[in-house]
């Protein structure tokens, strides 16, 4: 399968309309129970600065805001450089539909240097992914067939009668499926495929939504292209769950223990 013909690019497709400003619809096959899949959307935001021709440097940090529900068909996308640094270049991204601000983005690109680097963070000891079975499609979210998803451990339990568990921790194996190599837009999509913690801490069918939603890159291009199409390990665990909001937290990293990216995001949910 090229790349073009990929569904996540399919998904992320935008038709320039000149000054910025682009087109997009949005992809049955990335539908969620309600609306499309976040991580998609916040892929095509990206997609809209990565392909501006003022674009300088690689994505470091994007931050996606939620502001209102997205509904299948076409919107309209704004991307323009609010400032460009010596060594940074920010932007602004509006996703607009029926006139309406649906969403809003920023991003911060940069130019990476050779300079002193460690990893804090730690990868941790797993079974290879070939050796683990493939998590179900979750029948009320369609984007989760676009993912080959093998748990280590924290996969969703819905079971009747539901078990609460002690923690909302997971840790597992995941990928485009079909395979696709990875790059900055199917990271970022990846970096929001984490099921929402409430749903592994109590595994009972809550309405929620993400309100916001924030990606660090730590990868640059190079490092993603070696990473191929192989599958990325990601660890993901919530802290607090408090008066109808939730935040997560998620690591991603390659099979050869790079860390590639970190995120977080604050989670809507109604009792």
């Amino acid at each position: 399968m090229s790349a073009s013909s990929h569904p996540l690019d399919v998904a992320t497709q935008l038709e320039p309309q000149g000054e910025g400003r682009y087109r997009g619809h949005t992809s049955p096959q990335y539908a969620n129970m309600v609306g499309p899949f976040g991580g998609v959307i916040a892929a095509t935001l990206l997609n809209a600065a990565l392909g501006h021709p003022d674009r300088l440097g690689e994505p470091i940090a994007f931050t996606v805001n939620y502001a209102g529900p997205i509904a299948d068909g076409e919107f309209d996308l704004l991307a323009q450089p609010a400032r460009t640094n010596r060594s940074t270049q920010h932007w602004q991204v509006e996703l607009r539909q029926n006139e309406q601000v649906a969403a809003t983005a920023t991003g911060v690109f940069a130019a990476r240097r050779e300079t002193w680097s460690s990893v804090e963070a730690r990868f941790p000891e797993v079974p290879p992914a070939a050796t683990l079975p493939r998590y179900p499609n979750v029948g009320r979210a369609q984007w989760t067939r676009c993912y080959d998803m093998r748990f280590v451990h924290g996969e969703m339990q819905f079971s009747a009668p539901a078990q609460p568990q002690q923690d909302s921790a997971s840790t597992l194996w995941i990928r485009d499926e079909p395979p696709r190599p990875l790059d900055f837009v199917s990271l970022l999509a990846i970096s929001d495929a984490f099921f929402p913690r409430i749903f592994v801490r109590r595994p009972l069918w809550t309405p929620i939504g993400t309100v916001s939603f924030t990606t660090y890159f730590h990868a640059d291009a190079t490092t993603l292209d070696a990473a191929g199409d192989a599958a990325v390990l990601g660890i993901a665990r919530a802290h607090q769950f408090r008066n109808g909001y939730f935040d997560q937290s998620a690591e991603v990293w390659s099979a050869t223990g790079a860390l590639l990216a970190t995120s977080h995001q604050i989670v809507y949910y109604k009792e």
